[in-house]
C-alpha cells in the first residue's frame, strides 16, 4: 500500500508500478520454477543411471555353474606353508566347495556379507589383533564376492592366503 501511495505523490501512474511488481514476481516465480525442474531432472538421471548399472551387473556378472566341478583349493599359511586340496563338488560356489574338501577347516562370523573366515587350519587372522586376514584368490586374481557368493566353475584353481597388512 505504501508503495501506491509514494507512486501517486509523485506522479507516477498506479498501475505502471502494480504491473512491474506483478512482472517482477511473476520472473521471481519462474526462476524458481525452471532452479525446481533442474533438480527433477538431476535427480531423475541419477535415479536412471542407477537402474541402468543395476541391470548391467544383474545382466553380466559371474553366474554359478551347475554340476559336478574339479577345484583346487590351495591354503597358504602366514609361514607360507602350503596345503593344497583337489575337491571335486556339485556346489556352486566356494563354500560349498570348501565343505567339500576333505580336512579343511575354516570358521569365522557371519557378517553383513555372509560369512568373514577369520580362522583356516586353525591359523587365526585377525586384522584387530595382528593386522592380517584370509584373502581369497580365483585363477591368480582377487575374489570378486565373499565365499557364499563366489562361483565355482570347472578347473578353478582358489588360494587362501594368510596376508598382513603394510
Amino acid at each position: 500500500m505504501a508503495e501506491l501511495f509514494l507512486a501517486h505523490n509523485i506522479g507516477i501512474p498506479v498501475y505502471a508500478i502494480s504491473t512491474f511488481i506483478l512482472l517482477t514476481r511473476k520472473q521471481k516465480g519462474k526462476k524458481k520454477m525452471k532452479a525446481n525442474k533442474k533438480k527433477f531432472l538431476g535427480v531423475l538421471a541419477i535415479l536412471v543411471l542407477a537402474a541402468v548399472l543395476g541391470l548391467v551387473y544383474h545382466t553380466f556378472r559371474e553366474k554359478p555353474v551347475e554340476g559336478s566341478k574339479s577345484v583346487t583349493i590351495e591354503v597358504v599359511d602366514q609361514e607360507g606353508n602350503s596345503i593344497t586340496y583337489d575337491v571335486v563338488t556339485e556346489g556352486m560356489f566356494l563354500q560349498q566347495a570348501m565343505d567339500d574338501a576333505e580336512g579343511l577347516e575354516y570358521s569365522g562370523t557371519e557378517g553383513e556379507y555372509g560369512l568373514v573366515v577369520d580362522t583356516v587350519n586353525g591359523v587365526y587372522a585377525g586384522f584387530d589383533a595382528n593386522r592380517s586376514y584370509w584373502g581369497f584368490f580365483v585363477n591368480e586374481e582377487y575374489c570378486n564376492y565373499g565365499i557364499a557368493d563366489q562361483p565355482v566353475e570347472d578347473g578353478d584353481c582358489f588360494r587362501i592366503v594368510y596376508t598382513t597388512a603394510e
